[in-house]
């Protein structure tokens, strides 16, 4: 497996490539779009979470849905800041870079990542117990989200 970049690596490499693209206006209206979207995601992940039991292989549709609501609430972020970008680790490297102060783990938010990478590219499968292990911090992590992007509307 190869070694991942540090946020650092990331972020410079994404400039480098010029994966980050500076928008000519905000758009409040999308932001909030994108927050009603995130929204529908979430309240899509616990519809299938309170339908299921632990052995369903359903629960990586709830890790996915809870990750699109992540990168969709970092997109929002970011668009306030001007920014866009192409690909999702462009995105949280943008984020962790642009939004320090929120604290977020550039760690996490690439295992996370690798994890969605590995459903949709590589055939991974997530058990209940996968979800449960990332959960709180995922939680965690779109709460804080969210309220950012709600102060600053």
């Amino acid at each position: 497996m190869p070694r991942l970049k540090t946020l650092k690596e990331a972020y410079e490499e994404c400039k480098s490539k010029g994966s980050y693209r500076q928008l000519e206006e905000v758009n409040a209206q999308k932001v909030k779009s994108l927050i009603e979207n995130a929204q529908v995601n979430l309240n899509s992940a616990n519809i299938i979470a309170n339908a299921i039991d632990k052995k369903a292989k359903e629960w990586m549709n709830v890790f996915i849905l809870h990750y699109d609501a992540l990168r969709i609430y970092a997109e929002g972020l970011l668009h306030l800041k001007s920014i866009d970008s192409g690909h999702h680790q462009g995105i949280f490297a943008a984020l962790c870079t642009t939004y320090p102060s929120l604290e977020l783990s550039w760690e996490f938010l690439e295992e996370i990542r690798t994890i969605r990478n590995g459903i949709n590219y590589y055939g991974k499968h997530i058990s209940y117990e996968d979800w449960k292990k990332h959960q709180v911090q995922i939680i965690l992590y779109l709460d804080t989200l969210r309220k950012e992007l709600e102060k600053k509307l």
